[in-house]
């Protein structure tokens, strides 16, 4: 189980939550990352208040962005302990993103995290932000 910030939608109404969830309800993915910290973003602002873009389906976690640690990997250029950064590709607003302890994605999508850059460093830089947000 982890902790996430989940977007229900309840009779038309967004709700945003707090709660556990079930690692297996991770999306597909190569590679699992504990998240250390994601940003405010206005996408998720608006997606999370129900203006312009909605997600493909509901319970939705947002986050356009994060960094952390890689804890399980399938993929050929990531194992467990590397430090990684994601941003963009639509996480968070087609697929569960960064507002959440753990995160699932395809590893194409992540970057290493730069030698001499903390988690934080990378959210300060890695998407236009509003407020960083440590998940943990």
């Amino acid at each position: 189980m982890f902790k996430a910030l989940v977007v229900h939608l309840d009779n038309g109404r967004l709700r945003p939550v707090v709660q556990d969830v079930a690692e297996d309800r991770l999306p597909d993915g190569d590679v699992t990352v504990a998240v250390e910290f994601t940003t405010l973003n206005h996408q998720d602002g608006m997606l999370i208040g129900g203006v312009g873009r909605r997600a493909p389906a509901y319970p939705h976690i947002p986050g356009c962005d994060f960094a952390g640690t890689v804890e399980d990997s399938r993929h050929p250029g990531f194992k467990p302990g590397d430090r990684v950064v994601l941003t963009g590709w639509h996480v968070g607003l087609d697929q569960w993103g960064g507002f959440a302890q753990k995160a699932r994605v395809r590893g194409d999508w992540l970057l290493p995290l730069p030698h001499g850059l903390t988690t934080r460093q990378a959210m300060a830089i890695g998407t236009p932000l509003i407020i960083i947000v440590p998940v943990s």
